[in-house]
């Protein structure tokens, strides 16, 4: 999962150095935090929100998959 964040990502943005996924697991499951430049952060949401809403979605059926919740958060 980590690695599907992180290549999303790097397709999205100017500058794909900057590009970085923690991962935190806990007893309800796994979070992401994904941190990008400044300058790239409103690439990585898109309009409305539309971009992170639908990593987070990919991101939840992978999740439901192994059984695990997945959130997704921009830093």
């Amino acid at each position: 999962m980590k690695e599907l964040v992180e290549h999303i990502a790097r397709s999205l943005v100017s500058d794909p150095e900057q590009v970085e996924v923690e991962t935190y697991e806990s007893r309800s499951g796994v979070r992401l935090a994904l941190s990008v430049a400044d300058s790239d952060k409103g690439l990585v949401i898109g309009r409305r929100g539309r971009v992170v809403n639908s990593m987070r979605v990919l991101l939840r059926v992978m999740g439901a998959r192994q059984g695990l919740r997945v959130d997704l958060d921009i830093r």
